[in-house]
């Protein structure tokens, strides 16, 4: 079974009343485990009950960028963070991508929950858009975790594989203009390679456009395959092996 390693399932983003229908079609897909990431302090219990109604979902805690400003200091109970389905702290990082305005709050909340993981010993989800320097420079070798839906240059890839960190392909990978990121990852090993839909967005070719739902991330798997000139049941056994070790929590 395939893994989506990130999407998102609380209810800013999908419609309660649908999640028996997303997780049922991932399944009749060939998906078999979902992670669902968190984006802000509304969606952090929210995604724990989603785990608890799905033995097949995980959920990662944290708080994008685009909330620099919008969120007190992030103080996470043990309870989230030691709950067996809490497997990442993420989705956490930097976006420049609409100014620099909120730079220094976006860079101390990235901090903040850098510390949040190191303390509780768990990998992060690192977004990050047009901010690659600063975020090469942030993150060191004390922390694992992932770079999720990744559009970034060689240089952030060999940086953060270096530093023993996953790379994580999403449906943007399936876009034909999408040649320079193909590349990349052509030369990213195969051992450091999980996926995602990044779901509601990224929706894979021939899906463009419309809503993405997890089922999707198998296509993001077909091109993945071609890419690294495997057999699709070959990189699924591998993506699945990489992803348990991204994240150790998982129970496949």
């Amino acid at each position: 079974m395939f893994i989506d390693t990130h999407c998102h399932l609380t209810d800013r983003y999908t419609k309660p009343e649908e999640l028996d229908t997303i997780v049922n079609d991932a399944k009749s897909a060939g998906v078999g485990t979902l992670v669902c990431a968190c984006a802000e302090p509304g969606d952090f219990e929210t995604a724990i009950k989603i785990t608890e109604k799905y033995k097949n979902v995980f959920c990662t805690i944290g708080v994008h960028p685009e909330y620099s400003e919008k969120t007190d200091d992030i103080i996470l109970p043990d309870h989230i963070l030691e709950n067996s389905k809490v497997i990442g702290v993420g989705e956490i990082g930097l976006d420049y991508h609409f100014g620099i305005d909120n730079k220094n709050a976006q860079i101390e909340l990235f901090e903040q929950q850098l510390t949040i993981a190191k303390k509780y010993k768990l990998p992060v989800a690192i977004h990050t858009r047009d901010a690659e320097s600063d975020t090469i420079s942030i993150l060191d070798d004390s922390v694992s975790g992932v770079m999720h839906c990744f559009t970034g240059s060689w240089n952030l890839a060999k940086t953060m594989l270096d530093r023993g960190f996953f790379i994580s392909a999403s449906g943007i990978l399936t876009f034909k203009n999408s040649v320079e990121l193909r590349e990349t990852f052509a030369k990213i090993p195969t051992d450091r390679i999980v996926i995602e839909t990044d779901s509601p967005w990224c929706a894979p070719v021939p899906y463009r456009g419309k809503p993405c739902t997890p089922a999707l991330v198998v296509e993001t798997a077909r091109v993945m395959a071609e890419i690294k000139n495997l057999q699709i049941d070959e990189l699924e056994t591998i993506l699945e092996s990489n992803t348990k070790k991204l994240y150790p929590k998982i129970v496949l």
